[in-house]
């Protein structure tokens, strides 16, 4: 756009100087500071005392958007009151700044298909006072615009600044970055949507679906109808609507608060004159700027809610029962015994119920295994019987007068029982399975004669 063209229509909005602002120069109208009501105030002074007694409790991480909200907060309070900060925000090609020229009656903000084509923010105000609300939003003299003559129909719009914003979606990264930084700042927000990126996924999940508190200073707006044959329009509209639904954004309709949704054609103007209509009655409600303040602190509450109230009942949870029982068990050694436990049931069920070729090769291995302290692959040695005594050689006669031998294998074989072992058969040996085998011969002796011991043929 032509500047010095502007220029002839349009002057810039006064400026104070630094030490003067906030108070407005000779001949000014005077500027009110913006009112909180009760509960406003009441709520910003709880978070202001819930941050102060937090800081030392919490990182500052944790606690920066709740200061930020009170710092932004109480820089709003000593600003205007009587005007409302509306932003135009969207995507690349919706028609932001051809429906920022059909608000303004003029051409004001540059238009064409190099994209993007807005690189700085535009501000037009439609009354005075408002140059340290412009400081505040970093917006320069040299874009600062508002009519020299009003019509009627501005009249209505008395006390509105208007500012258009850069593509949310730009490929420059000092362009998102300035959409950001004002979105957070401004009092309201007209999000301009066209047929084609109206379900665009970064608008939906970056700005609608996080500041779906912000519902009651949101407008909505589907542009560029004028390209949709019949009744294609409202279906398009229909479909937004279901979409702001789903992000969680109450629509005000049938006299319900919530954010304002309808279609407009920038180009040919068709629903231009609705949108004036509403906006001067937002901005004639002159409470913009406290509804703004109080979306911000109960997002700011809604992100300090986990970190001071839990949802769960009260006493011990089943995560931290279980992670007593746990350490408790460690502490005990019930751990160690009940993994000890296992490993033995596993072993015994791997030998009662494993393959035939396994019970078999592990039936081989307990027959050759060594004595304690020996190879396992070494071969079990053989012992060889202790020299027998005349004594244990002198068995008594059997009273059959046959000589059976023992049927155990053993050094020493013995049918007596083992109450009448002779030496050469102690009662309790310390070779087991000859005792046993002592024993059992024993009782299988006809009438329980004693049967002579033999020593071992080799």
């Amino acid at each position: 756009m032509n500047e010095n063209a502007a220029s002839e229509q349009y002057a810039p909005v006064e400026r104070y100087a630094p030490a003067e602002r906030g108070r407005p120069p000779h001949g000014a109208s005077h500027v009110m500071p913006l009112a909180y009501d009760g509960p406003l105030r009441a709520r910003l002074d709880a978070l202001r005392e819930l941050v102060g007694l937090s800081r030392t409790r919490l990182d500052s991480k944790t606690l920066a958007e709740a200061g930020r909200v009170l710092d932004e907060a109480a820089a709003r309070r000593r600003l205007s009151g009587q005007h409302t900060v509306v932003a135009i925000a969207g995507a690349t090609g919706s028609g932001k700044s051809q429906l920022f020229n059909a608000l303004a009656g003029v051409t004001i903000s540059e238009t064409g298909v190099r994209r993007p084509t807005t690189a700085a923010p535009i501000a037009c105000s439609w009354s005075d006072g408002a140059a340290a609300l412009l400081d505040r939003l970093g917006i320069p003299g040299r874009l600062r615009r508002r009519p020299l003559q009003h019509t009627d129909a501005d009249s209505d719009l008395r006390g509105l600044v208007l500012v258009d914003l850069p593509d949310h979606d730009s490929a420059a990264v000092q362009h998102r970055e300035q959409v950001d930084r004002i979105l957070a700042l401004v009092d309201a927000v007209i999000w301009v949507v066209d047929p084609e990126k109206y379900a665009d996924a970064v608008l939906h999940e970056r700005y609608l679906r996080p500041m779906a508190g912000h519902a009651e200073v949101t407008f909505v707006v589907l542009n560029q109808i004028d390209r949709l044959p019949g009744e294609a329009a409202e279906q398009v509209l229909d479909d937004l609507r279901r979409l702001l639904d789903e992000d969680g954004i109450a629509l005000g309709e049938y006299g319900e608060p919530g954010a304002t949704v309808l279609s407009l054609s920038a180009l040919t103007g068709d629903g231009v004159g609705e949108l004036r209509e509403l906006l001067g009655q937002f901005v004639a409600e002159r409470t913009a700027p406290a509804r703004r303040i109080a979306a911000d602190v109960d997002a700011a509450a809604w992100r300090l809610r986990p970190v001071y109230v839990t949802g769960r009942r009260t006493g011990l949870s089943e995560e931290a029962r279980e992670e007593f029982a746990a350490r408790l068990a460690d502490a005990v050694g019930a751990t160690a015994a009940g993994d000890a436990a296992e490993r033995a049931w596993l072993r015994n069920a791997n030998r009662a119920c494993g393959t035939p070729w396994l019970r078999l090769w592990r039936w081989y291995h307990d027959r050759r295994e060594p004595p304690r302290g020996g190879c396992p692959c070494a071969p079990r040695p053989r012992r060889r019987p202790p020299p027998a005594s005349a004594s244990s050689r002198r068995c008594a006669p059997s009273p059959t007068g046959r000589r059976p031998a023992c049927r155990h294998r053993g050094p020493r074989r013995c049918a007596r029982p083992p109450s009448a072992a002779p030496r050469g058969c102690p009662r309790r040996s310390t070779n087991w399975p000859r005792a046993r085998g002592c024993r059992r011969d024993a009782r299988r002796g006809p009438d329980g004669g004693r049967w002579p011991c033999w020593p071992r043929r080799r």
